[in-house]
């Protein structure tokens, strides 16, 4: 069992080493909204013929999906068929040569915490999660430099948020919003648990950048992490 899949996750990576397959899985996986085959063709600087040969195997290895809408208000005779939009799939890929399993560690955690765990204890978690952040926002500051402005500061956060897969996109509103959450499968089963640990992380990044008016808060929102950074952005 543990033989096929680790075959089935190395062929999912292969089906990657295509360099304009992998152009357009990164175009697509980066926007928060599903990507026409056009859009995908201009983002990647590729003919749309090819951009669709390659984004509809992407589909097929399950790395994308797939589905129709009318990217205009026109209806009826005349409106042409909808558009084929492409979004990055739920499927997670992980490979560890020889295999490791440190999900099944970091769940046996999670769960023994979320169980049995007393409030201090999860109050811990929490100041622990902070000071971590506070030293990931610290380096940060450190590289921006001693006279980094408020904008050289708010790209070095990005910069972090991208660095530890949260791949951050700037919301209609202003806000800092995050496409991905990377602690995604523990979330989902310890969801308070998890995403006060991770708003308290964040909180940290952002106190360690020294970016004062801005907060780590937590704001779910479908398909996207529980916390966003909003404030003076």
């Amino acid at each position: 069992m543990r033989a096929r899949k680790q075959e089935r996750t190395i062929g999912l990576i292969a089906t990657l080493a295509d360099p304009m397959r992998r152009a357009l899985y990164c175009f697509v996986a980066q926007g928060p909204e599903a990507v026409s085959r056009d859009q995908a063709a201009r983002g990647v600087g590729a003919s749309r013929a090819l951009a669709a040969f390659h984004l509809d195997k992407l589909v097929d290895a399950g790395l994308l999906e797939a589905s129709y809408r009318r990217l205009t208000r026109r209806r009826g005779p005349g409106a042409g068929r909808p558009a084929k939009l492409y979004r990055r799939s739920a499927l997670q890929v992980d490979v560890s040569l020889p295999p490791r399993d440190y999900e099944l560690a970091a769940r046996l955690f999670a769960g023994a915490l979320a169980t049995r765990a007393l409030p201090a204890t999860t109050k811990q978690l929490q100041r622990t999660a902070r000071q971590f952040g506070t030293g990931l926002g610290r380096a940060a500051r450190r590289r921006a430099g001693k006279r980094a402005t408020r904008s050289g500061a708010l790209r070095e956060l990005e910069s972090v948020l991208r660095e530890h897969g949260y791949e951050p996109f700037r919301a209609r509103d202003g806000a800092i919003r995050l496409h991905n959450c990377p602690f995604h499968t523990l979330a989902r089963d310890y969801q308070s648990l998890m995403c006060s640990m991770n708003q308290a992380l964040l909180a940290g990044v952002v106190r360690g950048l020294e970016l004062i008016g801005c907060q780590a808060a937590l704001d779910p929102q479908p398909g996207m992490c529980c916390v966003v950074v909003r404030g003076r952005i």
